[in-house]
């Protein structure tokens, strides 16, 4: 089922710039400002009907942080995406220390009548590597997010980097069985990218030797082993990320998604490796 995206923009309080695509392979739209959510999802159906003419959607509100504003304006924004014709549910991803109780006890009601996935960006479970990153937040606050989010039936999914500034391999692994623990639906892992432009990138030119990015069969590598130290019914939704080549700085391996899962695939079978192999309760 594809998944079209239309974030909110809550930040600006205005629509933004909003791409919409699909879960598969796909080139993706860019919305333009202001864009009414509902005008996107009908530019995304569009986009696929031809190939998929009878298919259903889901929603994505993805850019920026779904949950930050006024209640009633959040649920205008949810409702409108839901009158979309041939849009069945909604994944909504946002951070998790912004999810106050009254939102969510209005997507515990939304959930009884459609589906709907909050997702939450986890980013690394060391709490050392968040301020690092300065990424305001605290592991136990993404805890705790996941835990009130699914104990209200949700079905709640994180995100996750691998090779931040000042993680190994070992300690990378060591957190497949931290967020095991959690009661998480899906997980969606990437590798480390240095984008034009950011503080990150700035960091990198003057102190390179922080930063360790993986070689593509370095990184096959530590996703068979994070795969094989995480509980075996979690849905893994994504190994690898591909940033536009005129942002991205590096790594660089030239290979798309689907390449990728399947090396990774061809890997685990010659190695015997399967997902929960080495996890330990």
């Amino acid at each position: 089922m594809p998944v079209l995206r239309a974030p909110t923009g809550m930040e600006t309080k205005e629509s933004a710039v909003a791409p919409i695509a699909t879960t598969r392979p796909s080139t993706p739209i860019i919305a333009v400002r202001r864009n009414p959510i509902t005008r996107q999802l009908e530019e995304g159906k569009q986009f696929f009907a031809h190939k998929y003419p009878e298919m259903k959607y889901l929603a994505y509100f993805q850019a920026y942080t779904n949950t930050y504003g006024e209640l009633e304006d959040l649920k205008r924004k949810y409702e409108e995406a839901l009158s979309a014709d041939g849009v069945v549910g909604l994944v909504i991803g946002t951070r998790p220390d912004c999810m106050p109780d009254s939102l969510l006890d209005y997507l515990e009601e939304m959930n009884r009548h459609t589906f709907l996935l909050v997702e939450y960006g986890i980013e690394s479970t060391d709490d050392k590597t968040l301020c690092r990153i300065n990424r305001g937040h605290t592991f136990h606050a993404a805890a705790d997010a996941v835990e009130r989010t699914a104990s209200r039936g949700i079905l709640t999914g994180g995100h996750v980097i691998l090779g931040l500034p000042g993680e190994t391999h070992e300690s990378i692994v060591a957190q497949a069985g931290v967020l095991s623990r959690l009661p998480l639906t899906t997980l969606k892992m990437h590798q480390l990218q240095l984008i034009r432009g950011t503080r990150m990138a700035l960091e990198y030119r003057q102190h390179p030797e922080d930063f360790h990015l993986f070689g593509v069969e370095e990184y096959i590598d530590l996703v068979i082993d994070y795969i094989e130290h995480l509980r075996s019914d979690l849905v893994l939704e994504r190994f690898v990320s591909q940033s536009p080549k005129e942002l991205l700085i590096a790594p660089d391996w030239g290979l798309k998604n689907y390449e990728f899962n399947h090396r990774v695939q061809k890997r685990m079978k010659e190695l015997g490796a399967y997902q929960g192999k080495k996890y330990e309760m």
